[in-house]
């Protein structure tokens, strides 16, 4: 399950979990946004138990785009222990995003 959470709860859900986060920056104007969306959600489908997955709408938290440097969308960060590990940006296929999420979960 995707959470959609905000510049509120952002600290609490995505840097104060003990789980690796995976959050999607979107806008629903955008297009690669659109075709990364059903992506991002069979992989939580997959990946649930071990990987939280959140979205963040920067239209709606756009100072917290602008804290994150959220400058391109879509923008996913894997975040481990309230880091950022890994930054991708842009349109990138299943097997990919899938790659870069389990290297950081070893």
């Amino acid at each position: 399950m995707i959470k959609e959470i905000s510049t509120l709860n952002f600290k609490e859900e995505v840097l104060s979990t003990d789980k690796l986060v995976v959050a999607d920056f979107w806008a629903p104007w955008c297009g690669p946004c659109r075709m990364v969306g059903p992506i991002i959600e069979e992989l939580s489908k997959e990946l649930g138990e071990e990987v939280k997955f959140v979205k963040i709408n920067i239209d709606a938290n756009g100072r917290l785009a602008d804290t994150l440097r959220i400058e391109s969308i879509p923008t996913i960060m894997i975040i481990k222990d309230g880091k950022v590990k890994k930054k991708i940006v842009g349109f990138k296929p299943k097997n990919q995003l899938l790659k870069s999420i389990k290297k950081v979960l070893k």
